[in-house]
C-alpha cells in the first residue's frame, strides 16, 4: 500500500547553455530567492561548503500557488560539478533531492530527482484528499523554474545594460488574493454548470411529458 505522504517526483528541464552555467546557477541556493521568486521567499546559509562542495547547509521557505508556506533545510551531500550534486532535506518535509545536468549539443538536459515524505502535521491529515492538488502544485513549481533558469541565463549572458535590462523578470509568487480569484471562479463556473445540466435535465423531461 503506498503510503500518502509520500511523494516521487521526476522533473526534466531543456534549455540553451552548458553543464558550467546551468550549475552556476542551481548550486548557488542564496540566489534562488533572486531568479525564482514564484516558489523561494527566503534562503539562508546556516554552514558553508567545505572544498568538495559538501556540508553546505541552507534554512528555506517555500510556497507554490496554494495558501501556505513550507520551512525546511537541506545539507549538500553530493557534488560533482557541474554534472550532479545531491541533498538531503529536513523540516516541514524529509528526503533527497538529485540534480543531474546533460550537455547535448548547445542544450543542457536538467533532470531534478525529488523523493520526500511530508512532515507537517495539517499536510498529512489531509494527505488522502488533496495528494493530486499537492503533486499539481509541485508540477507548478518546476514549471515556474524552468521559464526562471531560462530568463537567468539570458541575463547572465547579457553583453551590455540594454541587453540586461531587456530580459523580462521572472515569474513572481502567486498571492493569496490571486488564490481567491482562482477558488472563487472556480467556485462559480462548477455552479453555472450545475444549473445548466440542471436546465437541460428539466427541458428533457418536459419534453418525455
Amino acid at each position: 500500500m503506498v503510503d500518502p505522504n509520500e511523494y516521487h517526483f521526476l522533473t526534466t528541464w531543456r534549455v540553451e547553455g552548458t553543464t558550467g552555467e546551468v550549475a552556476d546557477v542551481l548550486r548557488d541556493p542564496l540566489e534562488l530567492v533572486r531568479w525564482w521568486p514564484a516558489v523561494y521567499l527566503a534562503a539562508d546559509e546556516l554552514e558553508g561548503a567545505d572544498m568538495r562542495g559538501l556540508g553546505q547547509r541552507v534554512r528555506l521557505r517555500t510556497k507554490g500557488w496554494l495558501p501556505y508556506t513550507l520551512q525546511w533545510e537541506f545539507v549538500v551531500t553530493e557534488s560533482r560539478y557541474p554534472e550532479r550534486f545531491g541533498f538531503d532535506a529536513t523540516g516541514d518535509f524529509r528526503g533527497r533531492g538529485l540534480w543531474t545536468l546533460t550537455q547535448d549539443g548547445a542544450h543542457v538536459h536538467v533532470t531534478f530527482d525529488w523523493k520526500i515524505r511530508t512532515e507537517q502535521a495539517l499536510l498529512q491529515m489531509l494527505a488522502p484528499v488533496i495528494r493530486p492538488v499537492l503533486e499539481a502544485n509541485h508540477r507548478w513549481e518546476m514549471a515556474q523554474g524552468e521559464e526562471s533558469l531560462r530568463l537567468e541565463l539570458l541575463r547572465r549572458r547579457a553583453a551590455t545594460p540594454d541587453a540586461w535590462r531587456s530580459v523580462p523578470p521572472p515569474p513572481g509568487p502567486v498571492t493569496y488574493a490571486a488564490v481567491g480569484i482562482l477558488a472563487g471562479a472556480a467556485v462559480i463556473g462548477a455552479s453555472l454548470g450545475c444549473l445548466v445540466l440542471r436546465q437541460r435535465r428539466r427541458a428533457r423531461a418536459r419534453r418525455k411529458a
